[in-house]
């Protein structure tokens, strides 16, 4: 039995992991059986992502860890992205994740120069994908802060606005005593927004705004 965990993630409170939810039912499509799905908002920048390390934790050998794109498991430095691939590898997991071409399989038939060969590419394919995505990254920071500069130098930059419906969405759910857990999980966030949001509006309530 194919078995795979799926990683979903968005960088910011005003994105919807909703998106990313036609992935789980590719997967079964495609003969996996879905151990886990992990969802969490957190930067592709942080090598620290709870969901991340929970899935990478709960690994066994075999399994395959399906995301949307390269950029959903990381947008951190080669060297770390290396070494967070390489922590799914330990496991005994691989990576299935679109536009990374997969020579496991054939790499696994292979034997002497041939298996050499495979591997030696997955790894530099790997690899250009892990950069690509870094640089993508460092391209849309460069943009953003000159974006805000000249917005900034107009007197029109307020910063970013929060997404009240999903705010909305938590503090329902937790007034009707549900979980931090699954609070994030049907909100489609992380249990530490789920704690931020909640305590932002106790002290709201206290300051009688």
């Amino acid at each position: 039995m194919n078995v795979a965990r799926i990683y979903q993630r968005v960088s910011t409170d005003e994105q919807d992991l909703t998106r990313q939810a036609h992935i789980e039912a590719n997967a079964r499509a495609a003969g996996y059986y879905i151990a886990g799905v992990y969802r969490e908002t957190a930067s592709g920048a942080r090598a620290d992502r709870p969901e991340l390390l929970r899935m990478i934790a709960d690994l066994q050998p075999g399994e395959v860890v399906i995301a949307e794109r390269i950029d959903r498991i990381s947008r951190l430095p080669l060297a770390e992205a290396e070494k967070l691939v390489a922590a799914i590898k330990a496991k005994g997991g691989r990576l299935a994740v679109p536009g990374v071409v997969d020579l496991s399989e054939l790499a696994k038939c292979a034997d002497g120069t041939a298996k050499i060969v495979l591997e030696a590419v997955q790894d530099m394919l790997l690899k250009l994908a892990l950069q690509m995505a870094h640089d993508d990254y460092e391209t849309r920071r460069e943009r953003q802060r000159q974006g805000i500069e000249l917005a900034r130098g107009k007197g029109k930059y307020r910063g970013r606005r929060p997404d009240t419906n999903i705010h909305e969405r938590i503090l329902k759910l937790r007034s009707a005593g549900t979980s931090i857990a699954e609070t994030a999980r049907l909100a489609g966030c992380s249990t530490s927004q789920v704690k931020r949001i909640c305590r932002e509006a106790k002290n709201d309530a206290k300051a009688g705004v």
